[in-house]
């Protein structure tokens, strides 16, 4: 795949620049947490196929919660995952590696990805074979400042850090240039384990108020 074809993210999650990771014991779990995010402001979400049953709930999900979230797909790790992700309709796909085969087969399906890495080779890989941005996992290992780093020998490389991104470092993240922020337990919490999801939507608001504010709008 060319950088000259090199796919966006999603607009809303673009401009959101806030996606929500979710995981649990299975699949039936998502709706009430999705429901109690979207109300929230969240607008949008990585299901995990960690999760048992995700991608037989995914066409449900959209359904129900597609006009107000992009829901991707994450933790893809072969082609055949990822072909059913988008063939039921994932609005984005996100791997935690970098493989050829895994852009190729996004490239073919027409969904955007967010290839995953950690050093400067993998990251590289990841967008020059046309990623819609490339995952820095784990983000707490390198801190914001790699934002600037990569950045020197790649300009203009799409960084999306994720791996405990809570309220603060989401704030530096977003403010050293980050794309977006991809956040998980820090936001979700005990939600996925039947938590409280007044306070998951408390949790929710105050990092869509931060992502806002660092977007400028």
């Amino acid at each position: 795949m060319t950088t000259s074809a090199r796919p966006s993210l999603p607009p809303r999650t673009a401009a959101a620049r806030l996606i929500v990771v979710l995981r649990g014991e299975h699949a039936a779990q998502y709706a009430p947490v999705l429901e109690a995010l979207a109300g929230a402001g969240i607008r949008a979400v990585e299901l995990t196929l960690s999760t048992p049953d995700t991608l037989e709930e995914l066409p449900g999900l959209l359904e129900r919660f597609g006009d107000r979230l992009d829901i991707g797909v994450g933790t893809v790790t072969d082609p055949s995952g990822l072909a059913t992700a988008a063939e039921r309709g994932a609005h984005f796909i996100v791997t935690p590696i970098t493989r050829a085969d895994l852009l190729d087969a996004a490239a073919q399906a027409g969904v955007p990805l967010v290839s995953g890495g950690l050093t400067p080779s993998e990251l590289h890989a990841g967008w020059a074979a046309g990623a819609a941005a490339v995952k820095v996992f784990p983000a707490s290992q390198v801190g914001p400042s790699y934002v600037a780093e990569l950045r020197g020998p790649f300009p203009g490389i799409k960084v999306l850090p994720s791996g405990g991104v809570d309220l603060e470092a989401a704030r530096a993240w977003l403010a050293a240039g980050a794309e977006a922020v991809s956040v998980g337990g820090p936001l979700v919490g005990d939600a996925m384990k039947g938590g409280s999801l007044e306070e998951l939507a408390e949790r929710a608001a105050q990092f869509v108020g931060v992502t806002v504010r660092e977007a400028g709008a």
